[in-house]
């Protein structure tokens, strides 16, 4: 074995770095997104079958052409009555190949290729089409078996469907991609897991046709399925743990869907669901005008059937149509905002799901449809029926609420208050103008209005132009204008409000606190690049610090304030020898604002400034610092990183020095899938403030060195962020390290140790592996330790016992050890013993800001262990 490893070659941007020569004749990089692409296609032979056999099939059925295929889907479709009653056992085989038009021709042909596909490439080829088959005939008998038994019983959706015949590919391709979840990564898995029973319940639950039932049972079939078949055995037991972001995008997605929902009714075929209902919210029927000549006949006062008739009419029109599909305007903007952790977001999602669950039931056009749908069975329909409808029909809002109240602590990201407070002034300003607007040209020519009414009743109707036109129940007071002017007001005031109100809402989805700071935060980053701020300065720059700047503009600190303590982070960034006077304007200006202020993670070179003002200082914790230039791995003591180095040559292994921006859509989201797996080993809460997370990768000046296989597939990720020093960047610091479960052992070193050899080529000064908190330094040869004290010391050195079970700070310090690295104590200066418990308290919310119940628990139960 040799006793030194050459430095690698400078790479290009983006280009290889080796920690040693490499066996491979043509350099390793991550595969980009049509690499990826290519890939996919050679891998699912089958589904391409399958997508050809159901293009034969619609043009055997005539379907593909939109021909009157019903003799035979007869013959080959799966139904209660053909299946059971008439005797066709095939059809459970025979539905699964044969689309019933041409849009459903396209969708089965796509589905084929892409969830399929994907099954395809997760289980194999083999396992595919036994996951299809499988899926797709116990999903469509159980189906059948269900509603038969539900037509024994005069259940009201078996019986109204019990003579439908279904032909329906997506049957099998979605319960083969539910297979096929079993064998898939963590993070595809929960997130295809969490939308497929989202798209299959809403479906089932809003449109009520008998394929959305067969596709809800081969879904299901398709979990066990999974677990017998797949190579990787997931856990159906065990919830695993999800990162803020990936929380947020789960939630985002299912709010998106679920908002779809009354759309599906509306574009569905059956009103046997009780969840048709949310069709109600787009219907804008016509009313027949010798009806209305029925009921109004000149009768003073108007009766009720009168007034109904009238408010249909009112419900009617193009700008009516508009303001109809509004709550699921309000719902997609809602999911981005909850996507991006938008806490405006959050309320916005409780507000349109509030509104739907307590307006949307009690509209007069569901109840006159449901009363008008008992005529299309033999038997009535019950009033108990209806009852259980309409508390039915409630259930996806509230569901929706209920998650949303549960995840809400994800979504915290709020907008400055001065964003706010002019969000609501230019609503309030809409509002007023457009309300303004309708009663002054409804007044102006108050006899084109029918009824006549008074300014009174118009004043009554003025909100009711603000709400989509079905969530309105009751028309005590109806309006119908008939004259241009006052119609063309009646109808676009409340879409013209709204367009104006969802601009802003988006405008205000974009806003964040260091958005309103912008100058402060360019001229901060202006002043780290000139003075530095020494190996954790780049840390200042993330989302949740507060740049702050000296009255000159020429210093800078970075804090944030949590339960009345400001909490500085790093160094102060300033020129040499001033930084008395940058700590000192800070201190007033924390007087001002009656804050705690306390200096955490600052360098050796400081203390002496807090000393100067009679505070107090106390280490907590250990930066390893590597000096690049002297940086070898000769000698014994290497021995380790030497053999995983060759372990990692030998086995085609090699890196890459690059950054996000750079990386492919695969890359990323490969990044992403190892942060999700190793979040979910841990079943504790998600630490922030000076541990970064994917979000932070994200930073154009941050870099990532990739631990790649011989296939170009990532198995470990670093980011290093930048240290500067009169605006050049001389060193690194190790944030970001996470590595994949597949990945073997002896890759994180390899990592690190060729992110050394790579800096060492560049002329870097030195790598800093970044601080281990609550750490002692190992002591020298000789060299006895300080004895704790009473109070603090004691404190400390007993919490980092307590936490090592749990975080496992010692065993980090340890594995940075490897690389004998120079240790640099990190200190905290504080203003005396009293404020102290608070500091300690704002700390522990910084690096655990929204920890839930149940992590609490996990974490008591955790530290409660004994080795």
């Amino acid at each position: 074995m040799p006793d030194e490893v050459h430095a690698p070659v400078p790479p290009a941007s983006g280009g290889p770095v080796n920690g040693l020569p490499s066996h491979s004749p043509v350099p390793v990089r991550p595969r980009n997104t049509w690499e990826w692409i290519q890939s996919y296609f050679r891998t699912i032979p089958f589904s391409f079958l399958m997508a050809a056999v159901i293009v034969t099939a619609s043009v055997f059925a005539g379907s593909l052409l939109g021909q009157d295929s019903r003799a035979i889907t007869g013959q080959w479709g799966l139904g209660v009555d053909s299946t059971f009653l008439s005797g066709r056992w095939w059809t459970p085989l025979t539905a699964l190949f044969l689309p019933q038009d041409p849009l459903s021709t396209v969708v089965a042909v796509g589905g084929a290729i892409l969830l399929l596909g994907l099954a395809e490439r997760t289980l194999g080829t083999g396992k595919a089409m036994l996951a299809f088959l499988v899926t797709g005939i116990l999903g469509g008998v159980l189906g059948v078996l269900l509603q038969w038994v539900g037509t024994l019983t005069w259940e009201w959706w078996s019986t109204g469907t019990s003579m439908a015949l279904t032909v329906d590919p997506m049957t099998g391709l979605m319960g083969a991609l539910s297979t096929a979840t079993a064998a898939m990564g963590l993070l595809w898995r929960r997130r295809i897991r969490v939308i497929l029973f989202t798209y299959v319940l809403i479906f089932f639950l809003y449109s009520g046709d008998p394929e959305d039932l067969y596709r809800l049972t081969a879904v299901l079939v398709g979990l066990p399925l999974g677990l017998l078949i797949a190579a990787r055995h997931s856990h159906p037991l065990h919830v695993p743990r999800s990162s803020h972001r990936e929380t947020r995008t789960l939630v985002a997605a299912v709010v998106l869907v679920t908002g779809l929902g009354p759309l599906v009714a509306f574009l569905g075929s059956t009103d046997l669901t009780p969840f048709a209902f949310g069709s109600y919210l787009f219907l804008n029927d016509p009313v027949d005008p010798s009806t209305i000549l029925a009921a109004c006949q000149g009768e003073v006062p108007l009766t009720h059937q009168c007034v109904r008739q009238l408010a249909r009419i009112g419900s009617q029109g193009p700008g009516m149509v508009v303001m109809a599909f509004l709550p699921l305007v309000l719902v997609i903007v809602a999911a981005w905002g909850l996507y991006r952790g938008r806490r405006f977001g959050w309320w916005l999602a409780v507000s349109v799901n509030a509104a739907i669950l307590l307006f949307a039931p009690s509209s007069f056009g569901v109840v006159r449809a449901i009363s008008d749908a008992g005529t299309h069975l033999h038997r009535p329909f019950s009033g108990t029926e209806l009852i259980v409808w309409v508390v039915t029909a409630a259930l996806v809002p509230l569901a929706s609420l209920v998650m949303l109240f549960i995840t809400r602590r994800h979504f915290g990201i709020r907008a400055p208050k001065s964003a706010i407070r002019r969000f609501w002034l230019i609503v309030v300003i809409a509002f007023v103008v457009t309300s303004a607007v309708y009663l002054i040209t409804a007044m102006a020519d108050m006899r084109s209005i029918l009824p006549l009414t008074n300014p009174g009743r118009l004043l009554l109707d003025t909100p009711r132009r603000f709400l989509p036109p079905h969530f309105v129940v009751g028309p005590t007071h109806v309006v119908l204008p008939r004259h241009s002017p006052v119609s063309w007001a009646y109808q676009w005031s409340g879409p013209v409000f709204w367009a104006v109100t969802l601009g802003t809402m988006v405008w205000l989805l974009t806003r964040s606190p260091r958005l309103d700071e912008a100058h402060d935060v360019e001229r901060s980053r202006e002043l780290l690049h000139r003075f530095g701020g020494g190996s954790l300065g780049h840390m200042t720059t993330w989302e949740g610090n507060t740049p702050w700047l000296r009255r000159d503009g020429d210093a800078a600190l970075a804090y944030r304030v949590v339960s009345d303590t400001a909490i500085v982070l790093g160094d102060p960034v300033c020129a040499p020898g001033e930084a008395r006077e940058t700590v000192h304007q800070f201190l007033e200006f924390c007087d001002e604002h009656n804050w705690t202020p306390a200096f955490y993670s600052f360098h050796p070179d400081y203390v002496e400034v807090f000393e100067g003002l009679g505070w107090r200082t106390m280490s907590v914790g250990e930066e390893t610092v590597v000096h690049t230039p002297d940086f070898s791995l000769k000698g014994k003591h290497w021995q380790s990183i030497r053999t995983s180095l060759n372990k990692a040559v030998r086995e085609g292994r090699t890196t890459v020095w690059t950054s996000w921006a750079e990386l492919s859509f695969a890359a990323t989201t490969e990044i992403v899938a190892i942060s999700e797996a190793w979040m979910a080993e841990n079943r504790l809460p998600e630490m922030g403030f000076t541990l970064g997370g994917v979000d932070e990768l994200k930073d154009p000046d941050v870099r990532l060195m990739l631990a790649l296989d011989a296939d170009g597939r990532i198995e470990a990720v670093t980011s290093w962020m930048p240290i500067q020093d009169a605006g050049e960047t001389v060193g690194w610091t190790l944030d970001f390290m996470r590595r994949s479960p597949e990945s073997s052992n002896g890759v994180m070193e390899f990592l690190i140790a060729s992110s050394a050899l790579y800096m060492q080529e560049q002329g870097f000064r030195y790598m800093s592996l970044s601080g281990a908190p609550l750490a002692t330094k190992p002591l020298a040869p000789g060299e006895e330790a300080e004895p704790a004290g009473a109070g603090v010391d004691a404190f400390l050195g007993w919490l980092s016992r307590t936490l090592e079970p749990a975080y496992g700070f010692s065993s980090l310090f340890r594995f940075k050890a490897k690389f004998h690295p120079e240790y640099v104590t990190l200190y905290m200066a504080y203003p005396d013993a009293l404020s102290l418990p608070g500091i300690g308290v704002s700390l522990a919310r910084a690096y655990l800001p929204d920890v839930s119940t149940r992590e609490t628990v996990a974490l008591a139960r955790m530290l409660g262990r004994k080795d």
